[in-house]
Order: structure tokens, then sequence, then C-alpha cells
């Protein structure tokens, strides 16, 4: 089976006074998804009260796993930051993958980081903005008395 050589991630910014677009292209996979990490980091840092991420993927060629991971740490510093995501422009096969993977909904739903809560009026399950709501798995046998 004969490989293609990997397109290099493009990435091209505009931004405004809360929101900054990513125009991607080329392909997001193993050999460039960290490019778009690193890239959003920076942003992120260069604009803290960024309000929107929106990265506009129609330019993108292909998405592989790593790729979709990348997505996701991207949601993760958002959701840090406060900012909102948007993922315009999303290709058929990207589209695909998400649905596969059952990501498009987390990856494409409101976020839920502190300035978000801030303009939504709602607050953490635990108590503070940001904070993570993770599961508790069962006890495996009685709970210890105090």
């Amino acid at each position: 089976m004969t490989r293609l050589p990997s397109a290099p991630l493009g990435l091209t910014y505009t931004s405004s006074h809360e929101a900054v677009r990513v125009e991607l292209s080329g392909d997001l996979d193993h050999l460039h998804a960290d490019r778009l990490i690193e890239a959003v980091d920076r942003l992120l840092a260069v604009h803290p009260g960024l309000r929107d991420l929106r990265l506009d993927c129609a330019g993108l060629s292909s998405v592989d796993s790593s790729g979709l991971a990348a997505l996701l740490m991207v949601r993760r510093l958002t959701d840090k930051a406060g900012a909102g995501l948007h993922i315009d422009g999303r290709t058929v096969q990207l589209d695909r993958i998400l649905e596969i993977t059952g990501t498009l909904d987390h990856l494409t739903a409101p976020g839920a980081g502190p300035q978000a809560l801030r303009r939504t009026g709602g607050s953490s399950a635990r108590g503070g903005p940001g904070e993570e709501n993770h599961p508790t798995a069962p006890s495996s046998g009685p709970e210890p008395r105090p």
C-alpha cells in the first residue's frame, strides 16, 4: 500500500476584539496535530479576554485520530480559558469522524468555561465556576462510619 505524503497544516489567523478565527488547511494528522494545539495555546495567552475561538475547517484535506485528539484538547483549552469554541466549515469527512466517535455534540456544544458560565448565569454542578464534575464510582463495600 502506498501512502501519500501528508500536506502540512496551514493556519491563518484573523482577530477582532473578542474573537479569533483560525482557518485550517491541509492535513490535521499525527504529523501536524501538535501545531494546532500549540497555536491555540499561544492565541489564548495573547488574547486573555477572548470570548470566541472559531476554527474554519473547510480547507482541511484529512483528519485522523491525532487530529481528533487535537480538537478535543482545543476544546479543553478554550473551556479552561472561558472562551467558546466554534468549529465552522466542517467537511463531510470531519463530520463523519465526529459522529462515529460520538464527539460531535461535545465539540459543537456551548462551552462551560468561567466566562461562559458568567454569560449564561449558570453555575458548575460542584460549586466554583470552571470546576470539572466527574461522576464517582460506586463503592465496593459499605461506607466507612465517621
